[in-house]
């Protein structure tokens, strides 16, 4: 759908957003050496994180979260990158920000488009990667914040509202470590490559950026733990909350048990005490009542109540 190309003396970038089977035809066309099963791979959104080492290039297929506000949750988002010689081809769907707001500025600003391509595809490469890497930090800010207001809302008396928040809040912790969790295997194998159209002196940028994913990694999987415990936590809290509803309503059926019994037995067409007494009702009423104010009492004394 959108095929562009930002080309110096020494690099070539290539951004294909959203490719179609004539943007894969035209890029094949461009660079020849490109394997066609990565080429291939380029039309399928569904490839699965990887790094393939051919002779003369490098195909990587990387994916982050982006958010997704209609499902309130974090999903994949596909980069399929060439690297080899003088060349850096990106495809991709157009969601990913960074990716999107790096290239249009170096489109805009041809000197700071010159001045990142002369210092070759594997530096640019490097950029690329570290931009949608560091892109990460942001979102695990936000998910930390999500956190700090639900441990503030836990104790709240809205647990129905809560429950939805830490279940929304849930999936998509889940749903961004799942992404992650595949990136760190595939971009540590870059730090230890040995090719000669990376330059040597990556190896330490490159490992910075598996420091970064690293870090990003192990801040989602305290998070999980956290609303972990925050779902057991308000399970606790409603359990409790359940258990004082119905400690209170055993407490009503068991003081209605002797005034029903009362009421059943003058209720029925047989001679009973008092029955012809003008009294009588206000008897039996004075009856229920210290019945009932003596169990209120006891249940008090045994602190059931």
């Amino acid at each position: 759908m959108s095929y562009t190309m930002l080309r110096s003396e020494r690099v070539r970038w290539i951004d294909i957003v959203k490719p179609t089977d004539e943007d894969i035809k035209a890029l094949k066309a461009e660079c020849p050496s490109l394997h066609p099963l990565a080429l291939e791979d380029c039309l399928s959104r569904i490839e699965r994180p990887k790094l393939d080492d051919y002779d003369d290039h490098l195909f990587l297929v990387v994916q982050f979260p982006i958010w997704d506000a209609t499902r309130r949750m974090s999903r994949p988002s596909e980069v399929d990158i060439f690297l080899g010689t003088g060349l850096l081809v990106t495809v991709h769907d157009g969601s990913l920000r960074p990716l999107t707001q790096f290239h249009r500025q170096m489109e805009e600003q041809e000197e700071f488009c010159q001045q990142k391509l002369t210092r070759g595809a594997s530096r640019l490469f490097h950029e690329v990667l570290d931009k949608m890497v560091d892109y990460l930090l942001p979102m695990v800010s936000k998910i930390d914040a999500n956190i700090r207001d639900i441990e503030a809302d836990i104790f709240s008396e809205d647990s129905k509202k809560v429950i939805q928040e830490i279940s929304i809040f849930r999936r998509d912790i889940l749903a961004m470590r799942r992404i992650i969790r595949l990136q760190v295997h595939t971009l540590t194998q870059l730090e230890h490559l040995n090719k000669p159209f990376i330059r040597e002196e990556l190896d330490d940028y490159f490992g910075d950026i598996v420091d970064h994913i690293t870090k990003v990694r192990d801040l989602i999987e305290e998070n999980a733990e956290i609303i972990i415990g925050l779902a057991d936590t308000i399970d606790t809290l409603v359990s409790v909350r359940i258990n004082e509803v119905m400690r209170i309503l055993t407490v009503i059926s068991v003081i209605m048990m002797p005034l029903t019994l009362i009421a059943g037995v003058y209720g029925m067409n047989v001679p009973l005490p008092f029955q012809r007494s003008v009294a009588s009702f206000w008897l039996i009423m004075f009856g229920m009542l210290m019945i009932s104010v003596g169990m209120l009492a006891y249940f008090r004394y045994r602190k059931w109540l």
